[in-house]
């Protein structure tokens, strides 16, 4: 990082003329009380004491003032000491002003930054914790209780290992989602970019899931009939993925006897934007910001019940935006809820 000085003349020359006007005032009356007044002198005695004035301040104070500057930088390490060898510091005290301040602003965004990052560390550990140690004292509880003497009774062995096998599962289910945002956020996933008909793709995620939302009687219908394909090109397989966790969401936290609609529009001339729209029980104002965070919850109770790894969201977000596409909520506490992102259409 460079600093530019702005190179001034302005102390020098009006504290020389400052110098040079009492100094020839004093020397002219001196000639004049002492001896005979000599205007020519007095003339030639002003330039040089002008010149000497000028010279001495610029240099001198320039060069007494670069050492503090030099040290007030190299005690903040806001520059490397060596950026100063061939740079000319001057006597602009405004130029020294403005960088601290800018020094100053810029540590304290970091420091806000770092408190920011250390709450954020701190809670993400804290809900890494949490989502696996529930299925692990699950699995452990019920292989405890086979082994403490439940094993010669084969129902309640069947049982407890299928319920052991869950908890298992769920674990899997964690670990597998943390890989994949490893890797999207390193950006070693990669995309195998093909062309297919985005209505088929919901249509057959309203299949997959068809059985989970008849639990609740969640109706999963589109927004019209669309007798002609939609064609669009991305990964099928990581879109397909970011459908299912945006219908399995709406119907997780959708109302009994709601619907989750889905429509499909021509956003601009090769976008199109995909929607999920529910009324289930919405979201409020101040947690839409966080919902693609790693294990963010809204419901931090009710959310753990329905079971699901707390990454789906942001699972969700990261596909999106390793398509350089661009994805949106918007939500009304107790009405419902819109999760909308774009893709290309097929050329």
């Amino acid at each position: 990082m460079g600093v530019s000085f702005k190179k001034t003349y302005k102390f020098a020359i009006r504290s020389a003329l400052y110098i040079t006007f009492f100094s020839t005032a004093l020397v002219a009356f001196l000639t004049w009380w002492f001896f005979e007044f000599s205007l020519d002198f007095c003339l030639y005695f002003a330039v040089c004491i002008a010149a000497f004035s000028f010279f001495v301040l610029q240099y001198r104070v320039e060069r007494f003032i670069y050492r503090r500057v030099k040290k007030i930088y190299d005690d903040v390490s806001l520059l490397e000491s060596s950026s100063f060898r061939n740079q000319s510091v001057t006597t602009d005290m405004a130029t020294l002003t403005r960088e601290v301040k800018k020094f100053a602003t810029d540590k304290k965004l970091e420091i806000e930054m770092l408190k920011v990052r250390e709450e954020y560390r701190r809670e993400f550990l804290g809900n890494v914790s949490h989502e696996l140690k529930t299925p692990l004292f699950t699995v452990q509880g019920y292989l405890s209780t086979l082994l403490d003497g439940a094993m010669s009774d084969k129902t309640v062995r069947k049982k407890y290992l299928e319920r052991a096998e869950k908890g298992v599962e769920r674990l899997i289910y964690i670990v597998q989602d943390l890989d994949m945002i490893t890797k999207l956020e390193l950006g070693d996933l990669n995309l195998d970019i093909t062309q297919f008909n985005i209505v088929k793709l919901v249509q057959d995620v309203f299949d997959l899931l068809e059985m989970e939302a008849s639990k609740k009687d969640i109706m999963l219908l589109f927004d019209m009939r669309y007798n002609k394909p939609i064609m669009v090109q991305a990964d099928r397989e990581k879109i397909e993925q970011v459908v299912i966790n945006l219908v399995v969401n709406s119907i997780k936290y959708g109302k009994e006897k709601g619907s989750t609609e889905v429509s499909i529009e021509s956003l601009t001339e090769n976008k199109v934007i995909v929607r999920f729209k529910d009324n289930g029980e919405g979201i409020e104002k101040q947690n839409i910001p966080r919902l693609f965070e790693r294990f963010y919850r809204v419901d931090k109770s009710g959310a753990r019940s329905e079971g699901g790894s707390g990454l789906g969201l942001s699972i969700v977000k990261h596909i999106i935006e390793a398509h350089d596409e661009k994805i949106y909520v918007e939500s009304q506490f107790g009405v419902g809820s819109e999760f909308s992102f774009t893709l290309e259409k097929a050329k």
